[in-house]
């Protein structure tokens, strides 16, 4: 991660004056190069994308604890979660949980949509695609709650027991 940024700052298209930056980082590979960014002061604002699933769960608390890790010396906050589903039972209310128990908010939830994959195959995001279809209002809806959050924290994380218990709490581990 750090070294993409490095060379895009040496390239000149990483500047102070960006209005947004985005890292994909693969949740299920939770390592050190998430952190390379709030450690270095490259990240102000963390969205946790997420789904009902556990390990999406576990590495959404992992980079909870690099948040509270990092948030001193960087300034880092959570922004808050946002909910890709992947149409696991009692996802929203699960999500809604455990936001409010990192002492965040779930700052949308994304429905899944077939479009999606029609969208990827014409090379296309779904907003050209189709900019009247209801996936595309999710995506606009997304954008709008992130410009305006103003609801910044750094988080707790859950202990390993807890985010179990939590899935059983929820139906989706008996």
């Amino acid at each position: 991660m750090i070294t993409a940024i490095n060379l895009l700052e040496e390239l000149g298209a990483y500047t102070d004056d960006l209005d947004f930056v985005f890292y994909d980082v693969l949740g299920d590979v939770v390592c050190g190069g998430f952190a390379m960014p709030m450690r270095e002061g490259k990240a102000r604002e963390i969205y946790i994308v997420a789904s009902g699933e556990m390990m999406a769960l576990y590495a959404a608390n992992n980079i909870c604890k690099g948040i509270v890790r990092f948030a001193k010396q960087s300034g880092i906050r959570l922004g808050g979660i946002i909910c890709n589903s992947r149409k696991v039972d009692n996802e929203l209310e699960l999500l809604t949980a455990f936001s409010e128990r990192i002492g965040s908010h779930l700052v949308h939830f994304i429905p899944r949509d077939n479009i999606v994959q029609r969208a990827e195959i014409n090379k296309k995001t779904v907003i050209e695609y189709d900019p009247e279809s209801n996936q595309a209002g999710e995506y606009l809806q997304l954008a709008k709650n992130i410009i305006e959050n103003g609801d910044f924290v750094i988080p707790a994380s859950l202990e390993y027991d807890e985010l179990e218990e939590l899935m059983m709490e929820f139906d989706v581990l008996t």
